[in-house]
């Protein structure tokens, strides 16, 4: 197969990627012992001249190139934009806690740069086989990074769950796919969906396909009942590895699910939809329920997500551009509150001690006023509190949902979100109102500080002006 130059300037962003992941790894190889900062900084060059790179191809034009298997659009340039830009906070957020820590290795970096390419893969997918690669490429990087640090127990024993479970759902996609195949003849998302439109009735076999592919999606998002492996992966991994894992690769899943769900399925919708509705309850309810019960930040947190997960599909269920763009601006804020989240438990830890206990976090307003308010702020955004971009968010999926006349299920989704904002103000009650269990000044060094910083002033900044992103999903969405 022959290819032309304007197809590889559709795939400049991937190319540069790999091409910088591999030089890194032989530079981390060579030179990695003597000069640890190194890979870090040239990591960090990577993705924002990929930023730059993606952000200049949003006004480009929807393209296919490779025989219709990767397609360029706006959509596709926004959500890489935004995954290179989270991963940096999330970089800088790593570099602190494995200082800190005595480990910094440049493979962490390596093997984070690999599964950001899958992420893009995924993004541009105009294929099942590439999705697959995509997702696979991905998935690959996270068991290794879930198992970086070796003498860990509970690492070893997250990332053996991860890798099962992993397994599991890549299996059951793989066979949906496989499914989807059989009953139309095509890879192609693009002619899936037309031999899908001309069809008089769906087979038994695409509706099983169908089963599951969402099966599989609600595996990756880690949606209720397929959530089994989220508490357990998010307290066991390294708090840089989980940090990683809950941020950027929910863009990912989502621009997968817009892949599948709405433009190579698009005239199912009104059997996905019933599929989503009951994922969504679920994950609402199950997610902020058993949060309450927690005591350590990071399986919290974990519940927390799933909760998340729940609202973000509400929009894609909506089944229209509103609800798009919605979950769009849904998926990009949240990866946003999560690293600043999971930023302040690396914040908190010591050099051989993770700060991943409530407790930590008490009377965290007497040891910094700053780094207390930055915390409320991600809280609040979390829980949804106007005036910070999490209301927003909320209040735009909602929208969407309301919009179709799926009254009942937004209340659903306002019932558990006032139960849910307990265990986030639980934790400004322990910043603000309980003693601190040490008189010990922090730590942190300045890159550090800017980083939360930013992370938090950009959660209260969106929320205050919110509009300007709203329109930009929209406007690549159309």
């Amino acid at each position: 197969m022959q290819f032309s130059f304007s197809e590889l300037l559709t795939l400049a962003p991937e190319l540069f990627v790999l091409t910088m992941a591999c030089a890194i790894l032989v530079v981390e190889a060579f030179v990695g012992r003597q000069r640890p900062q190194l890979s870090y900084a040239l990591t960090q060059a990577t993705l924002l001249v990929a930023a730059v790179i993606s952000w200049s191809m949003l006004d480009t034009a929807r393209e296919l190139a490779f025989g219709g298997t990767f397609v360029h659009d706006p959509m596709a340039a926004l959500l890489k934009t935004s995954i290179f830009l989270i991963a940096v906070g999330a970089f800088v957020y790593a570099r602190s806690y494995h200082s800190s820590a005595g480990s910094l290795r440049g493979e962490y970096y390596v093997l984070g740069l690999f599964a950001i390419l899958g992420m893009m893969v995924m993004i541009s997918a105009h294929s099942l086989l590439t999705l697959y690669l995509g997702l696979e490429l991905l998935s690959l990087s996270l068991y290794a990074m879930v198992a970086f640090d070796r003498d860990s127990s509970p690492a070893s024993e997250a990332a053996m769950k991860y890798f099962v479970l992993g397994a599991l759902a890549s299996g059951m996609l793989l066979y949906g796919m496989s499914m989807l195949y059989g009953a139309t003849g095509s890879l192609d998302l693009a002619a899936i969906a037309a031999a899908l439109a001309e069809a008089d009735e769906q087979s038994m076999v695409l509706i099983f396909g169908l089963c599951f592919m969402v099966v599989g999606l609600a595996f990756k998002f880690g949606a209720v009942p397929f959530h089994m492996w989220v508490p357990d992966v998010y307290h066991g991994a390294p708090t840089p590895v989980t940090l990683f894992i809950g941020s950027a690769p929910k863009i990912a899943a989502f621009a997968m699910t817009m892949r599948l769900l709405v433009e190579a399925l698009g005239s199912l919708a009104a059997d996905w939809q019933g599929m989503l509705v009951i994922l969504v309850v679920l994950s609402l309810a199950l997610g902020n329920v058993i949060a309450i019960a927690q005591t350590n930040m990071k399986r919290m947190l974990a519940y927390s997500t799933i909760s998340h997960v729940g609202f973000l599909l509400l929009g894609i269920l909506a089944a229209t551009q509103a609800g798009y763009s919605a979950s769009m601006f849904y998926a990009i804020t949240y990866a946003l509150m999560a690293i600043g989240g999971f930023g302040m438990i690396i914040l908190l830890s010591r050099a051989g001690i993770e700060a991943d206990s409530l407790d930590d976090f008490k009377g965290l307003n007497e040891r910094s006023p700053w780094f207390a308010f930055m915390m409320l702020v991600l809280m609040f955004s979390m829980a949804g509190v106007p005036p910070t971009v999490g209301f927003y968010a909320k209040l735009s999926v909602l929208q969407a949902v309301v919009d179709v006349d799926m009254i009942w299920l937004a209340l659903v989704a306002v019932f558990f979100s006032v139960i849910g904002a307990f265990y986030y103000i639980r934790i400004v009650k322990l910043m603000y109102f309980d003693k601190p269990e040490t008189e010990e000044p922090l730590q942190v060094n300045t890159d550090m500080q800017i980083a939360v910083s930013v992370n938090g002033l950009a959660v209260l900044g969106l929320g205050l002006f919110p509009g300007s992103l709203l329109a930009l999903c929209a406007s690549v969405l159309t």
